[in-house]
């Protein structure tokens, strides 16, 4: 009878960081490149009452086996990294990957970030940065005197200069990919760095090595589904209850049992 209210807790401490993973992806739903997670659980171990295939006799085995199950843990929080949806925004810094990659950008303490969030500035020298001054690492700076800038698919930007005719060209945007994204870890301010994990950074320009093309004037939203969060709140919130409730349901048979 112990045993059962020591499963039911972990039963609900596994649905409550469920709940937390799910409200943090419904509060990133209008977060640019943002990648919705998920918890992992796996069983925890059982007691061995009674050994599958152990002899019953001496010419005859035990068909099944008596395990007993301690719970449940949470081991992991996977991420998606499935592509948002590309939304026109009609700002020339705005740029969107359309496929796999990533922007890398220079960190303050030198190490090197990855993002999906392409909503770009200009800052006080002129170096394109993120929205929170984080530089390209490609160190691409546009002159004050420039007049429009164009991005190619294939991530080559160019300055249109006061009186002449041909764009000049001021830098190359270069994509990062991984073996396995899902091993990067998350830093915040919609960045990620490389881990043992993720494997080395394949680099590469835009639309080759498999990676995917920059479209100019576009960002990717979030990839969180908010109907799909929804339902999975409620699966939730009815998995949580049924733990308590066979929590109560313990607690009573107890007292029952000491009233005998």
């Amino acid at each position: 009878m112990i045993n059962s209210l020591w499963i039911s807790k972990t039963g609900m401490q596994a649905q409550q960081t469920q709940l937390d993973v799910i409200s943090n992806n419904l509060a990133n739903v209008s977060t640019n490149g943002f990648k919705r997670a998920n918890a992992v659980f796996k069983d925890l171990m059982y007691q061995n009452l009674r050994q599958v295939g152990a002899n019953s006799s001496e010419q005859s085995e035990l068909p099944t086996g008596l395990q007993l199950g301690l719970g449940v843990r949470t081991v992991a929080t996977s991420r998606s990294f499935t592509q948002g949806s590309l939304q026109q925004s009609g700002n020339n810094l705005d740029l969107a990957i359309n496929g796999s990659g990533f922007l890398q950008v220079t960190m303050p303490d030198g190490t090197t970030g990855y993002t999906r969030d392409g909503s770009l500035q200009l800052d006080a020298q002129g170096r394109m940065v993120t929205s929170s001054g984080y530089p390209l690492t490609a160190g691409i700076t546009v002159p004050a005197e420039a007049q429009n800038i164009t991005v190619s698919a294939d991530g080559v930007v160019t300055a249109k200069m006061p009186g002449q005719a041909t764009p000049q060209q001021v830098g190359n945007i270069e994509l990062a990919n991984f073996i396995n994204p899902a091993g990067l870890e998350p830093r915040g301010q919609n960045l990620f760095s490389e881990s043992l994990a993720s494997g080395n950074p394949i680099t590469g320009a835009p639309g080759t090595a498999g990676m995917g093309t920059v479209m100019q004037g576009f960002v990717e939203t979030s990839n969180v589904n908010v109907v799909q969060e929804l339902v999975t709140m409620i699966q939730t919130q009815r998995a949580y209850e049924m733990n308590s409730k066979a929590i109560t349901t313990s607690d009573q048979m107890l007292q029952r049992l000491s009233q005998l």
